[in-house]
């Protein structure tokens, strides 16, 4: 008797779904390629928050331990004035025994390493490859690359973020929606601010703009600062880091503190955006992963957590011989619960970007009152899921 052949899924994008999906993929038995259309795999230098939910998904691809290891946990985040003063503590420490762990936050070039390192025996990732078209029949599809080369595949998988190439030929062109402010995002290594917040973070909310800062471990913190503003008009590189400095002049003190200590030119500068949810992210043997299919605004932290727990739910449908059918099952899944989390984003996005000083008085009061069990309840629903 022969062998049977493993079925094999081309994924588009080397980001933190694409990787995911490659492994959890790798792990049911499938050969899997991975295409990245950036000339190398470089991760912008910034953090990102991996809540409960996302560590639950990670230890499914048996890389939760690895994540611990290396990321930074969340032992306590507090919610401040722009001048410091407490608003509130966030209940991180009841989440953690509830949930079974602690939120993490890691440097997304380490959690990149590990991702690419539990995909080796998956095959190599092959840069600097343009995904333009995939070409369909009953028995497969084709993948098309701008250089002429093509691949045969069972599937295929866009995971090539908010400006997704495979989501535009699926669907078309839609617009991203501008969400009325930008970021800016660092690491440094900074006494201070490290000392303030050694094992969590802060977020300080004033008009119209606010700081975020996490500890990364190993003495690095990593900060975002979001400040309402026109859409497109981001600072150049050599004025980020004086503008920083002039918006945040005045400021609770590990603000001003992680903005003097970080080198100018790694500060990253971005349009915040999303996207309207669509109807459907599959079309017979193809399909969308994390930003491709559900671009979200960061305010809930939740986007790769969202990618990480995607991968996990299509490589177990994918276990389906019918491939249209078993995408179809994904999407079904996941649809509900990703657009519902790309609202709350939404919404907590313009709670905490408010300008007008009677709201902010109004919101620092309701977010003071709101008891550790009112808080978790609110995001249980979100951080509290377990994929399976």
């Amino acid at each position: 008797m022969g062998t049977v052949k493993k079925r094999k899924a081309i994924v588009i994008g080397a980001g933190i779904g694409g990787l995911c999906t490659a492994l959890s993929l790798h792990l049911q038995g499938w050969r899997v390629s991975v295409y990245e259309k950036a000339k190398s795999l470089r991760e912008a230098g910034a953090g990102i928050v991996l809540a409960a939910n996302a560590m639950k998904a990670l230890d499914l691809l048996g890389l939760g331990a690895k994540v611990r290891n290396v990321g930074a946990p969340v032992i306590h985040a507090d919610i401040r004035t722009w001048d410091g003063k407490i608003i509130t503590s966030l209940p991180a420490a009841i989440q953690a025994v509830r949930y079974g762990t602690q939120s993490y936050v890691i440097h997304r070039a380490d959690l990149q390493s590990i991702l690419v390192q539990g995909i080796t025996a998956a095959g190599p990732i092959q840069t600097n490859k343009q995904w333009i078209d995939g070409k369909q029949s009953d028995q497969g599809v084709i993948a098309i690359f701008e250089d002429g080369t093509q691949e045969d595949a069972d599937v295929v998988i866009g995971a090539d973020g908010i400006h997704s190439a495979v989501r535009e030929r699926l669907f078309g062109q839609s617009p991203v929606r501008y969400s009325g402010y930008i970021a800016l995002r660092g690491v440094c290594s900074n006494e201070e601010a490290h000392n303030a917040n050694d094992g969590g973070g802060f977020e300080a909310l004033g008009p119209g703009k606010r700081f975020g800062l996490s500890s990364l471990g190993n003495g690095r913190v990593f900060w975002f600062a979001a400040i309402n503003a026109p859409q497109g008009i981001l600072p150049p590189v050599e004025e980020r880091k004086s503008e920083l400095l002039r918006q945040f002049h005045g400021w609770y003190s590990p603000v001003v503190s992680a903005i003097e200590a970080t080198e100018a030119s790694t500060i990253l500068a971005h349009d915040i955006v999303d996207r309207p949810p669509i109807p459907r992210w599959s079309s017979g043997r193809m399909t969308l992963l994390g930003d491709a299919a559900h671009p979200m605004l960061p305010n809930l932290g939740q986007g790769g957590a969202q990618a990480i727990e995607d991968a996990v739910v299509l490589a177990r449908c994918l276990q389906h011989p019918d491939i249209p059918a078993a995408l179809s099952a994904y999407e079904k899944e996941r649809m509900a619960r990703t657009n519902r989390i790309v609202r709350m984003s939404r919404s907590m996005g313009r709670m905490v970007q408010l300008e007008n000083p009677l709201l902010i008085y109004g919101r620092n009061k309701l977010l003071a009152s709101l008891s550790d069990a009112r808080f978790i309840s609110r995001f249980d629903p979100i951080i509290g899921f377990e994929v399976q």
